[in-house]
């Protein structure tokens, strides 16, 4: 079976189902990754400020993850940063129904569609069009994953609130979430941040706790076809 996680960052495809990914990996699934934006240039007040060294490690960064995890193939678009909304959303939809096309997925990971972060928003908004459910569409399920540092933190403000109903026991895969996340060295924050290794550990027993496992990943399901 083919799975494929498209993230709007370099790190989002770690944050929001790293561990997932490790378990297809070990079932004999094939994961690809699309990530759609370069995920660093709205650190600076002008976008060609950015040292082109560092979005190439940045980029390495995403490569080492990937090996560790067990990816396949990863797709890289280099969409601006934190500005996915001076993007028409046709060109977004056009890249990810590309990434489809050629690797026909019966199964997408996305992010959640009220994720504080626009460019989430806006990915998620993007994949619902690519799959939109015609007649010789391959995608049969897209799950929505929260990103720890994002997704919380609109704090249930925007009208569609993540509300997970699918938990994947990450319990034997969790260990090799945190060390592919740690691959992302810029990113990576001290704790009590989101995204520090041990809020991450947290975060996954917090879900596990929801449903009598050790860790999880919790996703949404926004669509199943069987």
């Amino acid at each position: 079976m083919n799975n494929l996680i498209i993230a709007a960052h370099p790190d989002d495809e770690v944050l929001g189902c790293g561990g997932t990914i490790a378990r297809l990996f070990d079932e004999g699934q094939k994961v690809f990754v699309a990530i759609l934006g370069e995920g660093i240039t709205s650190r600076y007040n002008d976008r060609k400020e950015v040292d082109i060294n560092v979005l190439e490690k940045l980029k390495q960064s995403s490569e080492k993850a990937a090996c560790l995890l067990g990816i396949d193939d990863l797709f890289f678009f280099n969409l601006p940063d934190n500005r996915f909304d001076t993007i028409p959303l046709l060109e977004i939809v056009k890249i990810i129904e590309s990434v489809i096309y050629k690797i026909k997925p019966e199964t997408i990971f996305t992010h959640h569609g009220g994720d504080l972060n626009i460019d989430h928003a806006i990915t998620n908004r993007a994949t619902l069009t690519a799959v939109r459910p015609i007649t010789d569409n391959v995608v049969k399920t897209i799950y929505a994953y929260e990103v720890p540092s994002s997704t919380e933190w609109a704090f249930g403000q925007f009208n569609n609130t993540f509300k997970p109903n699918v938990f994947i026991d990450i319990s034997k895969t969790l260990e090799k979430k945190i060390e592919a996340m740690l691959c992302y060295e810029t990113e990576v924050k001290k704790f009590p941040h989101p995204r520090s290794p041990e809020a991450l550990r947290t975060i996954a027993k917090r879900w596990g706790s929801v449903v009598g496992k050790d860790a999880v990943e919790a996703f949404e399901l926004i669509r199943d076809v069987r």
